[in-house]
């Protein structure tokens, strides 16, 4: 990824409303630390998976208590980020703008190339954001990493899930993701 300009979140949301990022100027970016940073377009095996969590959260989760949202902006006021993640769990609510750390319940990102930023610069801000639960579904390992308890900019606890280890959402503990549902 490659930074393209340097902006604050109300400029960058700004600039995205007036479409400078649609027609013939499209591109996949998001806003990190005050950075618009160019995306990976989407492979095939990426967007297996994202649909396959798509899924199964829809399946899982009450309609009238959590929005799922794919592969859509939140925001991350006080790091001037909005990224993107593969799949969250939103609070079910009316918003007025992108949702923030405070609604958001669960986010889940797909990586395999991306697999060190996920872990890294990502977990990070996700952590320092106070994103309560953060998971990183690990193509090349077949694995679910799970991240839990931030602070400082730390998330406190790792665990990881193969096989038939059971993954348990802290918003719907009475959910799970068994590994090898989608690791066929």
């Amino acid at each position: 990824m490659s930074s393209i300009a340097t902006f604050s979140l109300e400029h960058y949301e700004h600039l995205a409303t007036l479409g400078a990022f649609d027609g013939k100027f499209r591109r996949r970016v998001e806003l990190v630390r005050g950075e618009i940073l160019d995306m990976s377009p989407i492979g095939f095996e990426h967007a297996k998976y994202v649909s396959l969590l798509s899924e199964w959260s829809f399946e899982v989760t009450p309609r009238e208590q959590v929005i799922v949202s794919t592969q859509n902006p939140i925001r991350l006021p006080s790091l001037e980020c909005e990224p993107e993640p593969d799949v969250a769990w939103i609070k079910r609510q009316d918003y007025f703008q992108h949702p923030e750390p405070a609604s958001i319940l669960l986010i889940i990102e797909v990586a395999e190339s991306s697999l060190d930023y996920d872990r890294g610069e990502k977990a990070t801000f996700y952590a320092e954001a106070g994103i309560s639960e953060y998971w990183i579904v690990n193509l090349i390992e077949q694995q679910i990493e799970v991240y839990r308890s931030p602070s400082g900019g730390v998330y406190q606890e790792k665990s990881i899930h193969r096989g038939d280890d059971a993954v348990h959402p802290l918003a719907l503990p009475g959910a799970s993701l068994v590994p090898t549902r989608i690791f066929t």
